[in-house]
Parts: C-alpha cells; structure tokens; sequence
C-alpha cells in the first residue's frame, strides 16, 4: 500500500553535507510516524531522526545539532538535511513509515530501500 523511494545518499568529506528525501506514495494508510534509520557494519541499526504525524520531531544525541528532520505534506516526502558530517556517520540510512492500515485498522511498518552515505576524505 505504501512506496517508498529514497535518495540524496552519496559520498562527501567530513565537515560536508547532504540531504536525504523520502517520498511516500500509497493509499489507504494513517501515518502515525516517519523515521530516519541507520546501521553501520558491525552496528545495531540506530533511530536516527522521527516526526510525528502532528510534526513533532526528535532527533537521536548523536547527530544533535547537526542533523533536521522536516516534511513538506504537499510533496509526501520527509527529508534528513545531515550537516558537519563525521566519519563515524557512515551508514546506510533507511526510511521507515509506521502507521495503521486503513482497511484492516492493524498496525504496519514500511521500509526503503535505503541509500548509502560514505563520509571520508
């Protein structure tokens, strides 16, 4: 019921930027939230960065200060802006979309495909 493309994911040296998109399509589904993910080799998978479906945002200690989360609803599409970008944010980050099936009213989460973000120099 939901799609989900991703982008923005690239290579840059430490102290640079990029901005991550994730455009939702679909119907039929009531999002309660959307959450940037990341997970590194050898790594637990870390939440990185959520709003709420009201617009409440919360972004993990580690990349406070220099990561955003915003959307703009008329796009369907959240983004990550991710300044002062260390090494150590190396990952592949993921889109997640949790919300409740409108026809079945359970409780789902959708994932992307998720895109590669290389910090070195």
């Amino acid at each position: 019921q939901v799609q989900l493309v991703e982008s923005g994911g690239g290579l840059v040296q430490p102290g640079g930027s990029l901005r991550l998109s994730c455009q939702a399509s679909g119907t039929a589904f009531s999002i309660n939230h959307i959450g940037w993910y990341r997970q590194a080799p050898g790594k637990q998978r870390e939440l990185v960065a959520i709003i709420s479906s009201g617009g409440t945002t919360n972004v993990a200690d580690s990349v406070k200060g220099r990561f955003t989360i915003s959307r703009d609803n008329a796009k369907n599409t959240v983004y990550l802006q991710m300044n002062s970008l260390k090494p150590e944010d190396t990952a592949v980050y993921v889109c997640n979309v949790n919300g409740r099936d409108r026809l079945t009213f359970l409780g789902k989460d959708y994932w992307g495909q998720g895109t590669q973000v290389t910090v070195s120099s």
